[in-house]
């Protein structure tokens, strides 16, 4: 039987690893990742060496049946992510719909939990997160629209990833919904979580806004934008 672990990595503090993890991938016979480049910098901090195929959002069909057979040759196989627990925002449910498909009852699979940028904020937020809603990434275009006004009507804390080349563009969409639909909401911004210029900024709309203008320098790295 195959083993697949879900393996969560840092956000960017390397040393948020958890042992199960290093121990997990110690052990596998090989490591499927975003980006081999990323991962093996990861690996080198833990005398790590195991080989590395790639398996990301541009990954085809026919890319993840090559996968899914080198998987049959083997035991143990760890999946990552850049950064995070694979599946949220990324394409790991795919390949694990398409293992579950592939192997029937001959997989095991099996999460090794970790570090993850949604559940960093939640943890300092400050506010009840009994429930919230979580959207992913904002869409480029087509939808983004559609896709703050959900944001904003929803009865619960929503939590959404969000690109630095594209922060300003949609605080200034939200605003402006923010007057349209008669709405008074206030946020909660993480940027590079765990990292050195780790920064967490509350406030209003027009206090997000205004910060990030006069500091444009900051706007980079990973976001994460709490709107309750």
């Amino acid at each position: 039987m195959l083993n697949l672990f879900i393996v969560a990595t840092p956000i960017g503090n390397l040393g948020d690893i958890t042992f199960r993890a290093v121990e997990t991938l110690k052990e596998a016979d090989f490591i499927l990742c975003e980006d081999t480049r990323k991962t093996k910098v990861l690996l080198n901090k833990y005398e790590i060496v195991k080989p590395l195929k790639a398996y990301h959002q541009q990954s085809n069909e026919g890319q993840i049946q090559k996968i899914l057979e080198s998987m049959r040759e083997v035991e143990k196989v760890a999946l990552v992510t850049d950064a995070g627990t694979p599946g949220i925002s990324d394409p790991g449910n795919l390949l694990i719909e398409r293992a579950l498909d592939f192997f029937k009852d001959n997989i095991k699979i099996t999460p090794i939990p970790g570090a993850n940028a949604l559940s960093a904020l939640v943890s300092v937020a400050g506010i009840n997160m009994t429930r919230f809603t979580f959207m992913g990434f904002p869409p480029n275009k087509k939808g983004r629209e559609k896709f703050f006004r959900e944001v904003l009507v929803s009865p619960y804390p929503t939590m959404y990833y969000e690109s630095p080349y594209r922060l300003m563009k949609n605080l200034d969409l939200i605003e402006a919904l923010f007057e349209e639909l008669g709405v008074s909401k206030r946020v909660i911004l993480g940027r590079e979580l765990t990292k050195i210029f780790e920064e967490i900024k509350r406030g209003s709309i027009a206090d997000i806004k205004k910060h990030y203008q006069e500091n444009p320098d900051k706007i980079k790295g990973e976001i994460v934008v709490l709107i309750y």
